[in-house]
Order: structure tokens, then C-alpha cells, then sequence
């Protein structure tokens, strides 16, 4: 029922047990994304908690997940301001929270964002920071993660796409000094 406004209030029994937490996002930023935790209500208790909670969010990073340029700007279309979020704690790095992050999607799907940006190619595969590196869980997420980067790569999206014959062929040829000097020809041709 406590509301968390720093990392550092979240008990380390807490983080060891991976707890999710549930949230509403703020704001997306480079250093990952301001969320406003939103503690267990217990009706009267609630009420009277309220008065004394403080202000503050908490920065969530996506674990396991190195974001691409684009990685930013398809989290920013894909969420929206105040839309409710869980977030499971894998680990904590100085302020922020390294989380599996998943987004409800209708009432009884819902989709894990550090899977799928891998998935649409928006990212690649790091290690997942707070998780020791023998533990079951480290190597359970990190073999999901990896799948779904292979996804993309099998697909050929975002970072992993590859261009075309036809793209080669047509890059070789603007580029070539040849081309490049008729061009100029033309221009100044054209000028005259």
C-alpha cells in the first residue's frame, strides 16, 4: 500500500523477489521512462495515505534491451501519457529500476515492450543488469529476448534490414564519380 516515489524506497526483498509494481507513464526520456507508481488501494487506508504521500516517479528502464534510434520514437507512438503499466523488478542501478515492462492489450492479452521492440527490430539484446548471471531467471529472460531479436532478424526489420539487390544496384549507381560527374555536366548544362 506504500507508494513509491524513488528507487531507492522500493525494499531490497522487493527487487530479490521480482515483484511486479503497477504504474501510469509520464514521460519517455533518453534515461528510460518516469512512471508514477500506484500502490495496492485498500479503501479507507487509501484515503487516509494520500494526505501524507509524497510526489515523485520512479525511472524504469527496459532490462535486457539496448534501444535503437528508432526504439524511442515507436515507444513514444506505441504509449500514451497516463496509460497504466506493470513492471516487474529485475534490478537496481543507482536511480533506476531495471524491469521487464509488459502494456495491457484488451482484457486478457497483454505484451512484454522489451520483447517486442526486439522483436520489431527497434533494439538489440544486453545483458539484463541486477540479475546474477547464474541464476535461472537471468537465463530464462535472456533466451526469450534473444528469440525475439532472431525474429527480427529472420524478418529483416529495423536494424537488422538488409537492403534489396535492386537498392545495392541503384546506391552503386548514384554514387558512382561517373554518374556523379554527368550529373554536374547536366546541371550546368541546364544553367547555361
Amino acid at each position: 500500500t506504500t507508494k513509491f516515489t524513488r528507487a531507492s524506497d522500493i525494499p531490497v526483498a522487493f527487487v530479490e523477489k521480482n515483484v511486479k509494481l503497477r504504474g501510469k507513464l509520464h514521460h519517455i526520456t533518453e534515461k528510460g521512462m518516469e512512471v508514477e507508481h500506484i500502490p495496492i488501494s485498500i479503501p479507507f487506508i487509501t484515503l487516509i495515505q494520500r494526505k501524507w504521500q509524497s510526489k515523485g516517479l520512479l525511472l524504469v528502464r527496459l532490462a535486457g534491451v539496448e534501444l535503437a534510434p528508432g526504439g524511442m520514437a515507436w515507444l513514444q507512438r506505441e504509449l500514451k501519457p497516463k496509460q497504466m503499466i506493470w513492471f516487474q523488478l529485475l534490478g537496481r542501478e543507482d536511480s533506476a529500476l531495471e524491469c521487464l515492462v509488459l502494456v495491457n492489450k484488451g482484457r486478457f492479452l497483454s505484451m512484454c515492450l522489451n520483447e517486442e521492440i526486439l522483436r520489431q527490430g527497434l533494439g538489440r539484446t544486453a545483458r539484463i543488469e541486477g540479475l546474477h548471471h547464474d541464476s535461472r531467471l537471468y537465463w530464462k529472460l535472456h533466451k526469450r529476448l534473444l528469440r525475439a531479436e532472431l525474429k527480427a532478424l529472420k524478418k529483416n526489420k529495423g536494424i537488422w534490414r538488409e537492403e534489396s539487390y535492386s537498392e545495392r544496384i541503384r546506391d552503386r549507381i548514384s554514387n558512382n564519380k561517373f554518374v556523379q560527374t554527368l550529373k554536374q555536366f547536366a546541371s550546368w548544362l541546364r544553367g547555361s
